[in-house]
């Protein structure tokens, strides 16, 4: 187990008032002080060309750099269209170019995906870990967390209810155990 670990945060909804920010910031609250935590801020990117390959885009470099010095990446998304958002896919390739270069290839990786709707974002978790278990990222399988209804686990003030702040919590010791285990 290491002393010290590095998180990257991506959070995969552009929106300022995010339910998902929400609900990752506060699992970062709940990170244990050996916890450094980086969000990987996506908003400025482009979108990704393969043109780009042979260039340096600043925007692009911040981000591969971001995730390479990470020992463990986070991802709190939403769910477009049954999916994952554009945005958060247009990281993940960014992230996996140029060519055999990509910073997925062994990189611990854990999807949170939450919801107003039924379904809790599953289909956009579950595209997320097909895309990384492609790039041979080493996914987090359990616990799962698809949080549905989840502007029902906000408070009126927008904080995590008490019993949604339970089960994120119970993720995190499990995320941060996953992220700090040397020999996976």
């Amino acid at each position: 187990m290491r002393t010290s670990i590095n998180i990257a945060l991506i959070i995969g909804s552009l929106r300022k008032a995010s339910i998902n920010r929400k609900f990752a910031e506060y699992m970062v609250s709940q990170m244990p002080e050996s916890v450094s935590i980086k969000e990987v801020y996506i908003t400025d990117l482009p979108l990704y060309n393969q043109d780009y390959d042979d260039t340096t885009l600043d925007s692009y470099e911040r981000v591969r750099q971001q995730l390479k010095a990470a020992d463990a990446v986070l991802i709190v998304t939403p769910e477009h269209n049954r999916t994952m958002p554009a945005a958060l896919k247009n990281v993940v390739d960014i992230a996996s170019r140029p060519y055999k270069e990509s910073v997925w290839t062994h990189k611990k990786v854990a999807v949170v995906t939450a919801s107003p709707g039924s379904f809790g974002g599953i289909n956009s978790g579950l595209d997320v870990r097909k895309s990384m278990q492609m790039l041979s990222a080493q996914m987090m399988i359990a616990p799962e967390i698809h949080l549905s209804r989840a502007t029902e686990s906000l408070n009126y003030d927008g904080s995590v209810s008490p019993r949604t702040q339970k089960f994120l919590q119970r993720f995190v010791s499990d995320f941060v155990d996953f992220a700090g285990n040397t020999s996976e």
